[in-house]
């Protein structure tokens, strides 16, 4: 059964996506699809959050750290983003109950 996405989720970058940072904003490479993809300042950040903790939750508490944004939008926003990302074959999704 395919894990569904939520604050316990872990992420990881996709095997066979490739990025590069051009003046702080990436640009992502789906290898598979062979499609380009870009991302603002906002969604590098979280990108490299991802990178960096895989925790849904973790990369919700850091934003509303850096961000002067309320938690609800925030979250709201981040679980798009993620989905999104999935659906393009750029994120593996895993529950938040394996170690």
């Amino acid at each position: 059964m395919q894990p569904s996405l939520s604050l316990a989720s872990r992420i990881a970058i996709a095997d066979g996506v490739v990025f590069r940072d051009l003046q702080g904003e990436l640009v992502l490479l789906n290898l598979q699809t062979g499609v380009y993809f870009g991302l603002d300042p906002v969604g590098t950040r979280i990108w490299q959050l991802l990178q960096d903790h895989r925790s849904v939750q973790t990369v919700l508490e850091r934003l509303l750290e850096e961000y002067d944004i309320a938690e609800a939008q925030c979250r709201d926003d981040l679980m798009r983003f993620i989905a999104l990302g999935l659906e393009k074959g750029l994120f593996e999704l895993h529950d938040g109950t394996a170690a």
